[in-house]
């Protein structure tokens, strides 16, 4: 028996709509969110270590550069700042001075195994609550030719690039946004 091109579609037709009519509701799911979270930089904690002022503030400015170039943040803000008090999203990013060893240029130039200025710090990321999402001890230097002042910029590259590789928690403004986009579609 030979059935028509319209007799096969109404059959088709009325197929999916039983399938349809037995179906449990579809959730839907935005994709994830371009929130990102802010950072503000607390002044260099020089801990135990006595640390010259300049390479405290050489660490700091240093930090402030590093973490902006990477666009990991949405904003990078000073210790201090105003602005933070309306950011929702914001991490506090501490740094405590663990080791530091003055180097000499001198003895850089004229050797390469001597000389060499090192740093160890300790770096945390925290919630305004104080809830550590990251921690991490990192270590900058300068071993060959350059300025000792070189070091805390290589430790700041270090720390950047240890945030930018890590993988932090959804901003909660993400979440709450993600959860209202949440659709629900319900075939009867």
């Amino acid at each position: 028996m030979k059935t028509s091109k319209p007799t096969l579609l109404l059959a088709l037709a009325a197929a999916a709509l039983v399938t349809l009519s037995v179906m449990k509701p579809v959730i839907l799911r935005a994709e994830t969110s371009s929130t990102q979270w802010s950072v503000q930089v607390t002044k260099v904690d020089s801990g135990a270590v006595n640390l010259e002022p300049s390479f405290q503030v050489a660490i700091y400015e240093s930090l402030l550069d590093e973490l902006n170039k990477t666009k990991h943040f949405k904003q990078v803000l000073r210790d201090g700042d105003r602005e933070a008090n309306g950011i929702a999203d914001l991490l506090i990013l501490k740094t405590t001075v663990e080791r530091y060893s003055a180097g000499s240029e001198t003895k850089r130039a004229v050797t390469t195994v001597a000389g060499a200025t090192k740093l160890t710090v300790r770096s945390q990321l925290c919630t305004r609550g104080g809830k550590i999402v990251l921690e991490r001890t990192i270590n900058g230097n300068v071993r060959f030719m350059g300025s000792n002042l070189r070091a805390p910029h290589n430790l700041a590259h270090n720390v950047a690039k240890a945030i930018k590789q890590s993988s932090l928690p959804e901003p909660a403004s993400a979440v709450a946004q993600r959860d209202a986009e949440v659709v629900v579609v319900e075939v009867r």
